[in-house]
């Protein structure tokens, strides 16, 4: 209590006028800027901007309308009625909707009603716990109601979900053109099956008949995002590969039975796509090196013709949602390693930008900026690959800099112009570091053969990478090499465990976040076993798999150990089920048995992630005190 006591205190004389540099305090004073549509009349964006209060601990929202073609934004009390409700069917007659419907017994007082008090949960598969959560036998179930108010679940008695957990919303349900089907996204598999498997299919149900109908039945990966053309064509996101959550994701359109992928001849993953208001293309973001961008994809129908893949925008920035485009501009968002999103509108035709909210302009406009440089380093294996610096405010050549080597998590993250509130560049150099942050193997943005080459190869190239990116940089004479760290989350996090045993004294001090150190305890207790399974090479029991025996062993960090001399400073979420909390008890055993010097952090509420405003500004503080004391 004490600490938070003065963090707030500080924060209540805390001036963005007399500040010169980004600090974790100002960090958690920006608003985040979330779109939530164009008007009815097509004349305005509406978008929430969310403010975190230390305070208070939790986030408070406004809503603002601002004319597309510029002006002030007004801020407005209701929203709801000045957008279009996708979940209400072009008929007029039913509304879409979802809730938690009670499906399986798995409580003891499912089993045993005369026991109401009992606190016991009994599973028969897996699939017991996703992300921070224990199953209760509760599944997300699509609903919808008429006029009066009458309600069917389309899902009734199944137990599986729509929307899909921990992440899905609204987005994974859609109205026909017509009005008298939805298509809805769904795993239909329970238990173990569930737990091993990536195959979500787009199913159809039909209001009349009341059958539902499985429209990707013949693929066996990831089948998500559906959307209607303007033509009526459904189109979805498709990932090809059951249990490769990062497969290259491609855009497929169905037209008259015949599915087009439109970029299957394309070197990239797409994130998301929207169609063009005449169904002649479809417009989408992707990553591209170290960046993400706006592209857009002609439809060609049933003719012989090629899609043909554009880039629209390029720069260093990241092109975050489209929230409406045409053929002369795109009003989306935009982000880059020094400031938050912010809405931008763009001319296709001119290249022409122009800023159109200013959230948090007026904050960084009394700061000195880092610089971000563009960086190419040639990898063991005479690749170039592309590594970020950040250069503290009013860098100056002369001088030296302690420096951190990013470790970034997915482990196929794209490694972008993102402004994130933890990992944050912009503080972190602000605070006298410089940043290297390597886009290593693994990395989407830069071909699928170097987005894949990760894969069952944890250890291998991926930790040349990191070396080539720090041993490069590390020749300029303004980095301290007597001072250089090694800091990541999630795969970072593992990352950073594994180069404690093989740096050679390289770095001086370690952070590790939700990091896993034992790849056979993570193989027995993550969530997604579909992950482990596929990037590991299979479970660790199976000593004919050469390649999964060389993960659990050459390349499981708790078989260095022995090697490790070097601080380190360990952060866990207590509910993160995808990297469970043994990981990092595992390893500040081992350090505190050890005699290194080590801290743990534990945040008993938080999952993989950490989210509330307090506990992200207590990361932020011992992140800097921990570097202190050691680099």
């Amino acid at each position: 209590m004490k600490k938070i006591a003065l963090i707030l205190f500080s924060m209540a004389g805390l001036s963005t006028t007399a500040q010169e540099q980004m600090t974790p305090e100002l960090l958690w004073q920006l608003g985040r800027i979330s779109p939530l549509g164009i008007s009815n009349d097509n004349k305005s964006i509406i978008y929430k901007v969310s403010i975190p209060s230390i305070k208070e601990n939790n986030s408070k929202s406004k809503y603002y309308l601002l004319p597309i073609e510029g002006g002030t934004p007004v801020e407005i009390k209701e929203y709801k009625e000045l957008l279009s409700d996708k979940n209400k069917s072009s008929n007029g007659n039913w509304t879409l909707t979802h809730k938690e419907i009670k499906i399986q017994s798995v409580n003891g007082k499912d089993f045993y009603p005369s026991l109401d008090k009992s606190d016991v949960k009994i599973y028969d598969a897996l699939d017991y716990r996703h992300w921070d959560t224990y199953n209760d036998g509760n599944h997300n179930h699509v609903f919808i109601s008429n006029n009066k108010n009458e309600e069917v679940d389309i899902m009734k008695d199944e137990p599986f979900d729509c929307p899909q957990k921990p992440f899905g919303g609204d987005e994974d349900y859609i109205w026909s053109p017509e009005g008298n089907k939805i298509i809805y996204v769904s795993k239909k598999k329970v238990g173990t099956s569930y737990a091993i498997s990536t195959n979500t299919d787009l199913f159809e149900y039909d209001i009349s008949s009341k059958t539902t109908t499985n429209l990707t039945e013949k693929y066996t990966g990831y089948d998500v995002a559906p959307q209607f053309s303007p033509n009526g064509d459904l189109s979805w996101l498709q990932m090809k590969r059951d249990g490769y959550e990062a497969d290259k994701n491609d855009i497929i359109v169905r037209l008259k039975g015949f599915d087009s992928n439109l970029t299957i001849n394309w070197d990239g993953t797409v994130d998301s796509f929207t169609w063009s208001k005449d169904g002649k293309k479809i417009f989408f973001l992707a990553p591209v090196g170290g960046t993400k961008q706006l592209f857009e994809v002609n439809f060609p129908g049933l003719t012989k013709i090629a899609p043909i893949v554009k880039q629209l925008t390029m720069g260093q920035f990241d092109v975050n949602q489209i929230i409406e485009i045409n053929e002369n501009r795109a009003i989306i968002t935009r982000s880059d390693m020094n400031h938050a999103n912010e809405i931008f509108s763009y001319d296709l035709k001119k290249k022409d930008w122009k800023q159109m909210t200013n959230i948090n302009t007026a904050i960084y406009s009394k700061l000195t900026l880092p610089k971000v440089e563009k960086r190419m380093v040639k990898t063991t294996d005479g690749k170039e690959m592309l590594v970020w610096v950040i250069l503290p405010p009013d860098f100056d050549p002369k001088k030296k800099y302690p420096t951190l080597l990013y470790c970034q998590g997915g482990p196929q993250g794209a490694l972008s112009q993102f402004y994130s509130y933890r990992w944050n560049f912009q503080v972190m150099a602000s605070q006298g570091y410089i940043i290297v942050a390597p886009n290593r193997r693994g990395m989407p943005g830069h071909g699928v053969k170097w987005n894949e080459q990760i894969s069952k190869d944890w250890g291998g190239q991926v930790m040349d990478d990191y070396l080539s990116a720090i041993d490069n940089i590390s020749k300029e004479a303004y980095v301290d090499k007597d001072r250089i760290g090694a800091v990541g989350a999630s795969y970072g996090g593992y990352s950073v465990f594994y180069l404690a045993g093989i740096h050679k004294n390289r770095f001086k001090t370690f952070i590790a976040h939700a990091g896993i150190f034992n790849m056979q305890s993570m193989y027995g207790t993550t969530e997604e076993v579909f992950f482990t399974n596929w990037d590991m090479g299979g479970s660790y029991w199976d000593k004919d798999n050469k390649l999964a025996q060389k993960s659990y062993n050459e390349f499981n960090p708790i078989n260095l150990v022995n090697n490790w001399n070097t601080p380190i400073f360990i952060i866990q979420g207590a509910k993160d089920y995808r990297v469970p909390i043994g990981q990092s008890q595992e390893a500040f055993q081992a350090a505190q048995l050890k005699g290194i010097k080590s801290r743990f952090m534990l945040f008993p509420e938080e999952n993989h992630w950490i989210l509330k405003p307090q506990n992200g500004l207590v990361w932020q503080n011992e992140f800097f005190k921990w570097l202190k004391e050691t680099l």
